[in-house]
């Protein structure tokens, strides 16, 4: 937790208990400083500090219990299915269960963005405003954008190339009203292609964007934050 977060929470729960303390004429005063003991104590586990990303998660964001896991994510992948079903019979994207449970969505970067550009289109706002509304409503879960390129350029090029197209749709989400908090971009460059550079249209396949769509679990909310992606 960082300290100035944990000094904020020390100090309230600190003058919780002086209060308490100093009305010493009040018969139930040892129940209202356990009280505040208690608020001090799920002040401090419910809004852990991912360190790595400096959020808070869990209290500040809410959790799933393990046994409900599995279902709020079908319905969530349903949601989607549902949703996106003109984008997904136009080949724009693909929606996937992956092993772990998590979701994924595979964008190509040629229905996003123009070619060698980072800048979104248009055209695919309105499917991007579909994809917030479900985010919005499945609220307990974290969203990783993750740009990807062909080897067209250098690493170097192509490796801000992804960062800047995965920034570009959180930007989006963000503006939209999505909890940035829930908001986790990386950029992978020209790693992890799905086919081969050596044709137009194997790198028309390898630059995409991904998003992926991993559950707050009660008690492992950090996994929620983990790396995702190639």
């Amino acid at each position: 937790m960082e300290k100035s977060n944990f000094t904020k929470i020390i100090g309230i729960g600190t003058l919780a208990l002086t209060l308490a303390a100093c009305a010493s004429d009040d018969p139930n005063r040892r129940a209202k400083t356990g009280a505040a003991i208690g608020a001090i104590a799920g002040a401090v586990l419910g809004h852990q500090t991912d360190s790595k990303k400096g959020r808070f998660i869990g209290g500040a964001l809410g959790a799933i219990t393990g046994a409900a896991v599995g279902n709020y994510m079908d319905k969530q992948q349903q949601e989607l299915e549902a949703k996106l079903a003109d984008e997904q019979r136009k080949k724009e994207l693909s929606i996937e269960r992956l092993p772990d449970g998590n979701l994924k969505l595979n964008i190509s970067s040629e229905v996003t963005f123009d070619f060698d550009s980072a800048r979104l289109k248009p055209t695919f706002t309105p499917s991007l405003n579909k994809i917030y509304d479900v985010l919005r409503e499945y609220d307990k879960s974290v969203l990783h954008i993750i740009g990807y390129t062909d080897n067209v350029g250098s690493d170097e090029y192509n490796m801000k190339l992804s960062k800047d197209r995965a920034h570009s749709v959180s930007d989006y989400l963000g503006n939209q009203g999505l909890n940035r908090d829930r908001l986790v971009t990386a950029g992978r460059g020209e790693g992890a292609p799905r086919a081969s550079n050596a044709s137009p249209d194997g790198r028309a396949k390898n630059r995409r964007v991904e998003l992926i769509i991993k559950p707050i679990v009660e008690g492992q909310e950090d996994k929620a934050y983990a790396p995702s992606g190639g």
